[in-house]
């Protein structure tokens, strides 16, 4: 991720508190972060709290002994890669529609040229006040980014609208705003991911190692760039992708062959990252197998190729298979891609370390369908999905 900079307009308002978490969110993810407070924003939070947490100087004063010699509220207006207003109060809402610069934020964000999104939170009445709205539409006209409030209750003990929106939601737009593009816009794919699990009895079950982290990545990094994404999920432990457009939980291979044939008429691409089960119990017990004396046996049964049966109704989308392996890499992913008409296959060697189930990175090979193989190093896992969303994107537009 290339390093770059947010600078984030506290307000005074009581959920100032709840941009220290936005700020240290955002420190986490390895971005420069600069805090500039209102006067008000002050008597909420402690300008050293926003220091510890950004490790820079919090801005709060236009007329402080400067601890720079750049004239600070231009110099911020050229560094930040992305404006936030959290929490953002009526007040200055007001003063920037207005064209209104008499502190160190509104004057700041007058002058920056950088993408501005604006969190409002404040009381129910004041939020849908008509002329608090019109300012917001204005600002929307001018290109200003809103995330909108949520429902609930606020600190005055009302129940409604204007609290401020899930800290989460405003970080994953911070970090849209950052790296997303709208280069996969107006496409539609559908990934499937994780482990399938294949019951035996009421307690015990078939599955495999597979964390969901590379299809997850894929299915994030989509909606980063604009797809309206579909994503069919085995069981993991991951969050839900923010921004996705339908979510499916399935279990058993069965239930994923089944979601995928239910939406795979609307999707131009089809990235089949899962790890589907090849076989499973040829006979479920409703009741638990009891432990006895000797060996148990239990029968299995060839479960149905999803990537197979895809591939025979292919017609024109875009088929991605995977192929994780521990020997004979390169046979079994060309014999994958003829057997189950794939465009191309993203192939790897669970035996080396970084590759694989339950990591942050991954070593893949990626096969095409005339035989062509392209060899890429460890990275993370976001990065070989946007190597094959590239790759996807190639294909859907030379059609």
């Amino acid at each position: 991720m290339e390093k770059k900079t947010v600078v984030i307009g506290v307000c005074g308002g009581i959920a100032a508190y709840k941009a220290c978490d936005i700020v240290s969110k955002l420190k986490k993810l390895d971005l420069n972060v600069h805090v500039i407070m209102t006067k008000s924003a002050c008597e909420f939070v402690a300008p050293m709290t926003f220091q510890t947490l950004s490790q820079n100087f919090a801005i709060t004063d236009m007329f402080e002994e400067p601890k720079t010699w750049d004239v600070e509220h231009i110099s911020l207006a050229k560094k930040a890669d992305t404006f936030l207003i959290v929490p953002a109060t009526a007040n200055v809402i007001g003063k920037i529609a207005g064209g209104i610069a008499d502190d160190m934020l509104t004057t700041t964000v007058m002058a920056t040229k950088a993408p501005v999104i604006i969190a409002p939170a404040m009381n129910t009445n004041m939020y849908e006040n008509p002329i608090v709205q019109d300012n917001i539409e204005k600002l929307k006209g001018y290109g200003y980014k809103f995330v909108e409030p949520a429902s609930g209750r606020l600190a005055c003990g009302d129940l409604g609208r204007g609290k401020l929106a899930d800290v989460d939601d405003i970080v994953h737009e911070v970090y849209v705003s950052l790296f997303g593009s709208d280069d996969l816009k107006g496409m539609k794919i559908t990934v499937t991911a994780g482990p399938t699990v294949e019951d035996i009895d009421p307690v015990r079950y078939i599955t495999n190692r597979s964390s969901g982290k590379m299809g997850y990545s894929i299915a994030k990094r989509a909606i980063m760039r604009g797809a309206e994404v579909t994503l069919i999920s085995g069981p993991t432990s991951l969050d839900r992708p923010r921004g996705v457009h339908k979510f499916v939980q399935t279990s058993s291979a069965e239930s994923l062959y089944n979601a995928v044939n239910d939406n795979f008429e609307d999707c131009d691409a089809l990235i089949q990252s899962a790890a589907v089960a090849d076989y499973k119990p040829k006979n479920y017990s409703k009741k638990k197998v009891k432990k006895k004396d000797g060996d148990l046996s239990i029968e299995l049964a060839r479960t149905k190729d999803v990537a197979k049966e895809m591939g025979k109704i292919k017609a024109d989308k875009v088929l991605v298979g995977f192929a994780a392996e521990t020997n004979d890499l390169l046979q079994n992913a060309q014999r994958k891609i003829e057997s189950k008409n794939l465009d191309f296959i993203v192939a790897n060697d669970l035996t080396k370390e970084g590759a694989g189930f339950n990591t942050d990175t991954n070593i893949v090979k990626i096969i095409d369908a005339d035989g062509n193989m392209e060899d890429y190093p460890k990275m993370s896992k976001e990065d070989v999905a946007d190597i094959i969303l590239d790759k996807v994107k190639a294909i859907i537009e030379n059609q």
